[in-house]
């Protein structure tokens, strides 16, 4: 594990909120739920946690900018640190009693991601990277997967919800191509925990669009750091804005993209 005085402060404040959504989860049949849209709901979990993580980052480094799913941008006095935070990727699982969701806290400085945190308060997985200094499950080490054969690999996607409809059919054949040259596929419906899952190993890659700049921000260089690739799904490095996202290693990440680029 990272014991830098910055993933301090990122801990800290994700255990604090992750003790209110396990309390919360083991309540969730009587949850305020309200609506967002089709089959994408928001509970009063999600804002508890958020904040919780906002109040906790804030008074440890004050002034920095926060991007968050629920309160949207918070301009700070510098400039040069932005805070992604998503305080339950995975709501939907976490409303229907699945414990597959996670507190995703992100850290950019000068537009570059320097630190990451995943979090799932359920099994107290807890993954974490700082650049240069590694990403770490716990105190295990992470390392992707070295499979370089599409056919001995298994690879997890996110699947567009009812209220992107029209995403459907680009989805489709794109899983269509995918599933007909890999060895099995996998939707767990919580990003920021799937691209853990790349740095790894326990996925050979990843793919989803569709995406919040706070769903990939901490997994991004959580692979990096475990020595995988990321890019945008066309190729580029633009994840963050596109809302896309291509991850594994050297070897299945080209080979993924390729795919992707061919439907």
């Amino acid at each position: 594990m990272i014991r830098s005085a910055l993933m301090n402060v990122m801990t800290a404040a994700a255990t604090k909120a992750g003790r209110g959504l396990k309390r919360d989860f083991g309540e969730v049949e009587n949850l305020q739920v309200s609506v967002k849209g089709p089959g994408d709901f928001v509970s009063m979990a999600d804002k508890k946690s958020e904040k919780t993580l906002y109040e906790e980052l804030a008074r440890a480094r004050p002034g920095y900018s926060f991007v968050m799913e629920e309160s949207g941008i918070h301009e700070g006095s510098d400039k040069t640190h932005t805070w992604y935070i998503d305080p339950l990727d995975g709501t939907t699982n976490f409303l229907h009693g699945l414990p597959i969701f996670a507190i995703s806290i992100g850290l950019a400085r000068e537009g570059q991601i320097v630190a990451g945190l995943v979090y799932n308060p359920v099994t107290e997985d807890m993954f974490v990277a700082e650049k240069g200094q590694g990403a770490f499950l716990n105190n295990r080490r992470l390392r992707v997967a070295q499979r370089r054969e599409l056919a001995d690999t298994l690879i997890g996607c996110g699947v567009p919800h009812l209220g992107k409809a029209k995403d459907h059919p680009r989805f489709k054949a794109e899983l269509g191509h995918v599933m007909a040259r890999v060895g099995n596929v996998r939707r767990l419906g919580a990003a920021a925990l799937d691209l853990c899952y790349v740095a790894s190993g326990s996925y050979d890659g990843f793919w989803e669009r569709g995406l919040q700049s706070w769903d990939m921000a901490a997994g991004i260089l959580m692979i990096r750091e475990a020595g995988g690739f990321v890019t945008d799904a066309e190729g580029g490095g633009d994840m963050l804005t596109k809302g896309s996202i291509c991850a594994g290693n050297e070897a299945i990440h080209g080979q993924l993209l390729a795919l992707l680029r061919a439907v």
